[in-house]
């Protein structure tokens, strides 16, 4: 077996994973098709049923495979996302009309949507939104299914000074979504900053997106501005790391 990169030699469960992988990359099995199974994988390479279990355990952690009781591995057939980040926010998205999601032409359904007011916020929160002591917050968490699976869910904090009695306290916002509706108060988001990270999900994300503890997940922070500099937003979203490509193009 060959080193990696940092000298350590590959279990033999990630050198099938790997071969595996690199099967599924080649074109070898296409979405939907079937792998081999535990039992066959353990007679191939010759290994105890444990490690071709974990072989295959390993794929389905990146999102690679799907595993269902009593029935062969397949290849997940789900469509990456190819997240338009820089395209999605542009004025004459959301200021059309047309849902930022639009840009990523893939619309996704919002199965799980609440609203809740007068919240205080979480300290970190409080500071980017510049709140006094005891300023309060409205909150929109929504979760987002693409082809019937969870991808992410995501909450945005308002000053609730700002948007009390506006659309943006329902659950409907209307057209163009929240952004729409704040240009209609007068602040339009002129910047945003968003800020990306990976790391583990908790045990409440994992179930909420419906996957594994073990897979990572994105963690993606964008804060909008309008044009006096004042924060407007902050939409705090987790993403499921095996269903998105994030896309950035811009000009040198």
């Amino acid at each position: 077996m060959a080193a990696d990169e940092t000298g350590a030699q590959p279990t033999k469960a990630q050198q099938i994973a790997d071969d595996l992988k690199a099967a599924i990359e080649r074109g070898d099995y296409g979405p939907g098709d079937r792998l081999p199974g535990e039992k066959a994988l353990a007679e191939q390479h010759e290994v105890a049923g444990l490690t071709a279990r974990t072989a295959l355990k390993i794929l389905r952690t990146e999102g690679l495979i799907e595993m269902r009781k009593g029935a062969s591995p397949r290849v997940m057939s789900f469509e990456l996302i190819r997240r338009h980040g820089i395209k999605r926010l542009a004025r004459d998205q959301w200021g059309s009309g047309k849902t930022i999601w639009s840009a990523d032409e893939r619309l996704p359904d919002v199965d799980q949507i609440a609203v809740s007011e007068s919240v205080l916020p979480p300290s970190h929160i409080r500071d980017v939104l510049e709140l006094a002591p005891g300023e309060t917050v409205c909150v929109r968490s929504r979760r987002y299914l693409v082809d019937g699976r969870p991808v992410m869910v995501a909450e945005s904090y308002l000053p609730q000074s700002l948007v009390e009695g506006s659309p943006i306290t329902q659950a409907d916002t209307g057209p163009g979504g929240i952004y729409a509706r704040l240009t209609d108060l007068g602040h339009a988001p002129a910047r945003y900053r968003e800020e990306v990270r990976v790391r583990m999900p908790t045990v409440r994300e994992a179930a909420r997106l419906a996957i594994p503890t073990e897979r990572s997940v994105i963690k993606l922070a964008r804060t909008a501005f309008d044009s006096e500099g004042r924060v407007v937003e902050i939409n705090e979203m987790t993403m499921d790391s095996a269903a998105y490509v994030l896309d950035y193009e811009f000009d040198a």
